[in-house]
């Protein structure tokens, strides 16, 4: 269905490290066509769900998380790696497929009950939008969904997300 999205994505062989075939999303983003088509199709996913905040995973997370946003009409949070937030936060810590690595929030983010969307560009073994979730609800917030341009299906990260809440992909590999 998403087509010419999936064509503009380019495949960097063995990195961060050997052995890993990263999906380099700055191709589709730098093509202004495409970048409008990737914000718009996630709007006609996500417009019947009723959605207060966007909670987007550093960094490549508020590239569609901010227009994203915008177009909803809701709020933005960012998901920071440790020490980049300036006041009070909390911290979740969390596996890769290749390491290991801490998100961080703003402990005011968030306020209970508020119904928050989770984005990032790819879910892969779905540690980091575990932690944003995990993040989420200490702030006592609800995960209405969340939602990914790409999802390597292999890798199991939707099935470890789904006690949290649905996830959304536009491309699955």
């Amino acid at each position: 269905m998403y087509e010419e999205i999936k064509q503009a994505i380019r495949d960097i062989p063995d990195f961060p490290q050997k052995g890993i075939l990263f999906k380099d999303i700055t191709t589709a983003l730098k093509d202004k066509r495409c970048f409008r088509q990737i914000i718009d199709a996630f709007c006609d996913v996500l417009q019947s769900e009723s959605i207060d905040k966007i909670a987007a995973i550093e960094s490549r997370g508020y590239l569609i998380g901010a227009p994203l946003a915008y177009k909803l009409g809701c709020g933005l949070v960012l998901l920071r790696k440790p020490g980049k937030l300036p006041a009070a936060t909390i911290k979740e810590y969390y596996d890769l497929e290749y390491g290991k690595a801490a998100l961080e929030v703003h402990q005011d983010a968030i306020s209970a009950g508020e119904r928050i969307l989770v984005v990032d560009d790819l879910l892969a073994t779905g540690g980091t939008a575990e932690a944003a979730c995990k993040l989420i609800k200490r702030l006592k917030g609800e995960i209405a969904a969340m939602a990914f341009l790409i999802e390597l299906s292999d890798l199991g990260g939707a099935e470890k997300l789904r006690p949290h809440a649905k996830t959304i992909s536009l491309l699955k590999y």
